[in-house]
C-alpha cells in the first residue's frame, strides 16, 4: 500500500493514504542502517499491521522527486510564500531571503501579499511591480473578504506546496479557508496527531483535494541558506540573469567594479532598488562569514 507521509512527529510517521485515510507508521531500522530519514512529504509503501487501528510499517521510500534543505520537505512542485500587505508592514529583506532560498533549491515561487482589505493600494502597486519585474507571479488576497482565495486554489490544484511565511500575516486563515471544503481529510490529521498543539515547530501537509497537497511550514524570522557562497548569490536574483557575463569584469560581484550592467539595470530602474539593496547585504553577510572561517 502507498501514501504521503503528512507528519512526522517524535519517531512515528503519519502517511495518508487516498480514499483510505490516516495511518501512523514506525519506520523500519533498515532506514537507520542505511542512514535515510524519511521526511514529510515522501511516497512511502507501508504494510499495515492493525487496520483497526490504522497502524504500519513503512516500508519503502519511493523515490524523490527533489528534497528541500530547509523546511526539510521532499517531492515539492511549487512554494507560495505569505505576507501581509499591512500589520505587520511586509519585510522585503525577509521576503527576498526567502525568495533566494527557494531559487537555490530551484523551486518555483508564487508571492501573495494578504490583507489587502487594510492595504494601501500605491504600496500594492509598487509590490506588484517590483516582484513581476523580478520575474514571480504575485497574487493579492484577502482571507477576511475572501477574495483571492479562488485563485489560490487554483494555483495549488494538482500540486504539492509548500506554504510559508512569518507570523502574523495570515497564513493559518488562508490554510482554514483553503481546507474547509476538505474537512473529512484534515479532520482525520487533526484527529490523530492532535493538529494545533506542534504547528510552530513541524512541516504538516493537508491533502485539500486530488493530488493536491499545501505543506505548512513553522513561521519564521530569520533565514539564510546553508550551503550558499557570495558567488552564487547573483544566480538566485533572476533578474540579474539577462546581464549575467556582460559586465567588463569577469566574476563582477555588481557591487563596487565599473562598467556593471546590473549597476547600470539599476540606474534605469530595470532592477528595484529594495531588490538591489538586499542583494548587497546578503553578499556582505556571506562575504564576512567566509572571512571568519
Amino acid at each position: 500500500m502507498e501514501g504521503k507521509i503528512v507528519k512526522g512527529i517524535a519517531g512515528f510517521y503519519y502517511v495518508y493514504v487516498e480514499t483510505l485515510g490516516l495511518y501512523e507508521c514506525k519506520a523500519k531500522g533498515i532506514f537507520r542502517n542505511r542512514k535515510v530519514k524519511p521526511l514529510v512529504g515522501d511516497n512511502v509503501s507501508i504494510e499495515v499491521i492493525d487496520e483497526a487501528e490504522k497502524k504500519g510499517n513503512i516500508v519503502d521510500i519511493l523515490p524523490r522527486e527533489n528534497e528541500l534543505i530547509r523546511p526539510a520537505v521532499s517531492n515539492v512542485d511549487q512554494a507560495m510564500i505569505v505576507f501581509a500587505v499591512k500589520q505587520p508592514d511586509p519585510n522585503l529583506n525577509l521576503l527576498d531571503r526567502f525568495l533566494v532560498m527557494m531559487e537555490y533549491q530551484n523551486i518555483e515561487t508564487i508571492i501573495c501579499f494578504n490583507k489587502t482589505d487594510i492595504g494601501d493600494d500605491s504600496l500594492m502597486d509598487e509590490l506588484r511591480t517590483v516582484y513581476n519585474q523580478a520575474g514571480y507571479q504575485v497574487i493579492f488576497t484577502s482571507t477576511t473578504e475572501e477574495t483571492g482565495v479562488e485563485e489560490v486554489e487554483r494555483l495549488l490544484r494538482g500540486k504539492s506546496t509548500v506554504f510559508a511565511g512569518p507570523s502574523g500575516v495570515g497564513k493559518s486563515s488562508m490554510l482554514n479557508a483553503l481546507t474547509k471544503d476538505y474537512t473529512m481529510e484534515t479532520g482525520q490529521v487533526s484527529n490523530k496527531i492532535g493538529r494545533g498543539k506542534h504547528t510552530t515547530r513541524h512541516s504538516e501537509i493537508f491533502h485539500i483535494a486530488e493530488n493536491t497537497y499545501v505543506i505548512d511550514t513553522p513561521g519564521f524570522s530569520s533565514l539564510f541558506v546553508p550551503g550558499m557562497t557570495k558567488e552564487r548569490l547573483e544566480d538566485c536574483f533572476p533578474e540579474f540573469y539577462q546581464y549575467t557575463g556582460s559586465c567588463r569584469f569577469v566574476g563582477c560581484a555588481h557591487i563596487n567594479e565599473p562598467d556593471c550592467q546590473v549597476k547600470d539595470a539599476l540606474e534605469n530602474g530595470s532592477i528595484s532598488e529594495s531588490r538591489y539593496h538586499n542583494y548587497k547585504l546578503m553578499y556582505e553577510e556571506l562575504k564576512d562569514q567566509e572571512n571568519r572561517y
